[in-house]
């Protein structure tokens, strides 16, 4: 028996002399909502100097996703505090279980930690809820226009810090998406279309905030407008009134032109007139229809890999909106509102 003790003992000598790396959990929420963003810190030291670095791998966890494998670090001393961000997906959830290894003389040491359960908190939202649960949620800017004779479409622009914004959605919705997002765990941004009914004159949601633990609501209202959607770089219209200056500009010159040939009474010279003149009609005169090709996909929004809600299958003569970059603005047999790619249009 004594034996046995002295063999414990000393197997117990060896593997402590030759760990050289420590570590625990150093913060963890009290609690977390169902689809919240959350940070994990680490504390961490190595009992030598000289190594590359400290990596981590996880296992055995539910309920959550991981969102980082690099961490975000700060030293601090001989400490490193090592952040990793999770989402919570579930109504109940534990955190991983975390190997942290280091590499030094060319020998490999690692330590492992348990994870610990999460308390995780299920909400109960109001039929208005966009399903963003977030630190904070800005609606940049957002732009409503005419969808078809039943429906308008608004096309809204939001930042979102800590939250994924990719799991925006809304209730009763004729049809919503997502027209471009950049996801991030700290500060991310979304491009959204609602197509809603015509008789709807304020549109409203909630998101939750975290920091103040409640639902926060946003009012938009409904004030429809035909210009493109100017919530976007490459969804800002041509500047019509450039247009309506070059031809005042034109109008002058033509008007300068004639009284000086009626003062002069050099007749000859009135063919000069012709070219503002022809100038005025040629720019005053809007393109009434254009071709599109068949098999042209038609956009909801005039941006790259936009959502395509209708193919043509033939070659189509099409009441031309306006346009912008690279996209020109049609009404569609139906009354509806689309865009085509400038490549798509043909001759006649």
């Amino acid at each position: 028996m004594i034996k046995l003790f002295l063999l414990l003992s000393i197997i117990s000598t060896f593997l402590y002399a030759n760990k050289v790396i420590y570590f625990n959990y150093n913060d963890v929420p009290e609690r977390v909502v169902k689809g919240e963003i959350f940070p994990i810190t680490l504390k961490t030291i190595s009992t030598i100097d000289n190594f590359k670095d400290i990596q981590y791998s996880f296992k055995n966890y539910t309920g959550i996703k991981i969102l980082s494998t690099s961490p975000e670090r700060k030293k601090k001393g001989k400490y490193f505090y090592d952040t990793f961000y999770f989402l919570s997906n579930k109504n109940s959830a534990k955190l991983p279980d975390i190997e942290a290894s280091i590499l030094s003389f060319n020998e490999y040491n690692s330590t492992t930690i348990t994870g610990t359960k999460l308390n995780i908190v299920t909400l109960n939202p109001p039929k208005n809820f966009s399903n963003i649960v977030a630190k904070d949620f800005q609606l940049i800017d957002y732009k409503t226009t005419t969808y078809d004779n039943n429906h308008n479409i608004i096309i809204l622009v939001a930042s979102a810090y800590r939250s994924n914004i990719s799991s925006m959605h809304f209730n009763n919705i004729y049809k919503q998406g997502i027209e471009s997002i950049l996801p991030s765990y700290n500060e991310s941004k979304i491009t959204y279309y609602l197509v809603i009914d015509k008789k709807i004159e304020n549109f409203s949601f909630t998101y939750f905030n975290i920091d103040k633990n409640k639902y926060i609501t946003l009012n938009l209202p409904i004030i429809v407008n035909d210009d493109s959607v100017s919530t976007q770089t490459d969804l800002k219209p041509k500047d019509q009134s450039k247009e309506k200056i070059k031809i005042v500009i034109a109008t002058i010159i033509t008007l300068l032109i004639a009284i000086f040939i009626l003062l002069k009474k050099r007749y000859i010279y009135l063919v000069f007139v012709l070219i503002p003149l022809g100038y005025i009609i040629y720019i005053s005169v809007p393109e009434k229809e254009i071709c599109i090709k068949s098999g042209t996909n038609i956009y909801l929004l005039p941006v790259n890999n936009g959502t395509i809600f209708e193919t043509t299958n033939f070659k189509l003569l099409l009441k031309k909106e306006g346009s912008v970059t690279n996209f020109v603005k049609v009404k569609l047999k139906n009354d509806k509102i689309g865009w085509v790619k400038n490549e798509d249009i043909c001759s006649y």
